[in-house]
């Protein structure tokens, strides 16, 4: 890897946000402006889960009908990952992150104004896929971050993705309750514009090296599944985790609406209980970067079934149900964070490939659960999603149990718990108000290196 500066200034007058207040202090500015555009991008994937019974109604639809459109957006945001999400290895990330988010305003317009279902279906999808500027952001900041001190820098980031997580719900059911449910996409969608013009202002240049070609990057995200055991074991595990936490994010709105009778407000204040677990991903990034990655991995996914089961045995009690979603919570995001924080220490030069395996995997498992979920509400009520839920986040620790006792062979330089120092990377300090512009080397340039 080499780092060169440009003489480029579009922070011109801002400080530079790598220059002169110091290095450290800098990076933490830009690390804070991705935590925030990942929470307000995510947050287009989960609006939905709170409007659903609007949506039926305004659509002229069956409940059912509606829940499609969580499927299709996260579906969408699998689709995204599979094929926009690989261009960050292809593509300078700052434009590539800034034009996404062009589009998905776009998308969020049509979709606050369309009377047609069908179509709002479509847009939903293209919401899904342009979403994923979020997976281009965290592979970012963990170029940025120091090695040793990766986990807490992206623990950060996904602060901001939880948050905006858990806090989409809750803005979603205010806004309708104010101005109608289609508000939140208007709202959203001058957020992106909004956010494109910042992060064009504030984010460094990297580029990868050029000559890379797409298909390329889709066969060698293949050859990766393929050649990284540790890879496969953490996009299943993460897989059921998400899974279980879109089974019950997706029926919980059912359920307190039709056995606890909560209006719109008094969802958003459930939704914003969960709130709380955006304190796991600064807490399981500092726990990685101690070494303790493996241990609270097996913990999760206690966790998690745990939470499932309380939410079984206490689904008369508004209390323990949001106690059980604040637990949830809790697992599957520390488990997120814990699982890239290894799959970004395997591969320098591939971690936006890497990404988009993880994360494809993880939406796929949503997607899955959200679908059953709402099947399974239908025909067993809450008792059957639970049930659901409470078998994946097992199985994810049946995956940790086989880790444990058949480690993956791995060189010591895809360990991760191993973080070597680039031999020869100077990064000299750009000028007043400059940017740095980061280059990432071939694969056979990383391996001479390591």
């Amino acid at each position: 890897m080499t780092v060169t500066p440009t003489t480029r200034r579009p922070g011109a007058g801002r400080g530079g946000l790598l220059g002169r207040p110091g290095r450290e202090a800098g990076l933490n500015v830009v690390i804070l402006a991705m935590a925030v555009a990942c929470g307000l991008t995510v947050a287009n994937l989960y609006y939905p889960q709170p409007l659903l019974a609007l949506v039926a109604r305004g659509f002229e639809v069956s409940q059912g009908t509606a829940a499609i459109v969580v499927t299709v957006t996260q579906l969408g945001y699998a689709a995204g990952l599979a094929f926009l999400v690989p261009l960050g290895d292809m593509l300078e990330n700052r434009k590539l992150a800034c034009r996404t988010l062009l589009v998905t305003a776009a998308a969020l317009a049509v979709a606050a104004f369309t009377p047609d279902f069908t179509l709002f279906l479509v847009v939903s999808v293209f919401i899904g896929v342009t979403s994923v500027v979020v997976q281009i952001l965290i592979p970012f900041a963990a170029h940025l971050a120091p090695p040793a001190q990766r986990g807490k820098y992206v623990g950060r980031v996904m602060s901001g993705l939880l948050l905006g997580i858990l806090l989409a719900r809750s803005a979603a059911s205010v806004t309708a309750a104010a101005w109608g449910w289609r508000s939140i996409y208007l709202i959203s969608a001058v957020a992106m514009l909004a956010l494109s013009a910042v992060l064009w202002r504030m984010l460094p240049v990297r580029r990868p090296e050029p000559g890379v070609r797409y298909g390329g990057l889709l066969r060698s995200a293949l050859r990766l599944v393929a050649t990284e055991p540790v890879l496969r074991r953490r996009a299943a595990s993460q897989a059921l985790m998400f899974g279980a936490f879109s089974a019950f994010w997706t029926s919980i709105a059912y359920e307190l609406i039709d056995a606890h009778h909560l209006s719109q407000l008094q969802l958003a204040l459930f939704a914003l209980v969960g709130a709380a677990g955006a304190v796991a991903a600064v807490v399981a990034g500092a726990l990685g970067d101690r070494g303790y990655g493996r241990p609270a991995r097996g913990v999760t996914t206690l966790l998690g079934a745990a939470a499932l089961v309380l939410a079984g045995v206490g689904q008369g009690s508004v209390i323990l149900l949001a106690c059980a979603a604040v637990l949830l919570d809790l697992a599957a995001q520390s488990h997120q964070v814990l699982s890239q924080r290894d799959i970004y220490a395997l591969r320098e030069d591939a971690r936006a490939r890497i990404n988009t395996v993880y994360m494809t995997s993880a939406f796929i498992g949503g997607s899955v659960a959200s679908g059953l979920s709402g099947w399974l509400h239908d025909l067993y009520g809450w008792n059957g999603v639970v049930a659901f839920g409470a078998i994946l986040p097992v199985l994810a620790g049946g995956i940790w149990i086989y880790d444990r006792l058949r480690p993956p062979a791995r060189h010591p330089a895809h360990d991760p718990g191993h973080h070597p120092q680039p031999a020869a990377v100077a990064a000299p300090e750009p000028p007043p108000g400059g940017r740095l512009e980061v280059r990432e080397g071939d694969d056979e340039q990383v391996r001479r290196c390591a």
